[in-house]
């Protein structure tokens, strides 16, 4: 089975990041993975990358509450860019939250996830993005 090149985890816990990073690379996810401790650092990161296939993420797994710039907040200017291709964004968050799950209708996210996200998981999504 393909993998994704690179994927981007926005979320401000370290603690969690390096887990996730961590089981990412066990279960042989993605080549790359970049952190970003909130969506300000993402963005500013994607902005000028719009127009770059190669450089851009197949995937965003995306935290919702974080300083600066929260998940939603990026998903706001996430949809205003014009991209070079599809990335398929996943919220991965610790809200149970009904309202945030409804909110999150709205937006083009391809699946809403309770942290802490499992192997079982991760090879649901990356089924996903190779079908």
């Amino acid at each position: 089975m393909k993998k994704p090149n690179t994927v981007y985890v926005i979320d401000d816990d370290k603690i969690y990041t390096y887990l996730l990073s961590r089981q990412i690379k066990s279960v042989d996810f993605c080549d790359n993975t970049l952190i970003f401790n909130n969506g300000q650092e993402a963005i500013n990161h994607l902005s000028p990358l719009q127009d770059s296939h190669d450089e851009l993420p197949d995937v965003i797994l995306l935290d919702l509450n974080m300083p600066v710039m929260d998940g939603w907040q990026f998903l706001d200017v996430f949809d205003t860019f014009k991209l070079a291709k599809k990335i398929k964004v996943y919220i991965v968050s610790s809200s149970i939250d009904e309202a945030d799950h409804q909110k999150a209708a709205g937006y083009d996210i391809c699946n809403f996830y309770v942290k802490p996200i499992s192997k079982e998981n991760l090879a649901e999504i990356k089924r996903d993005i190779l079908s």
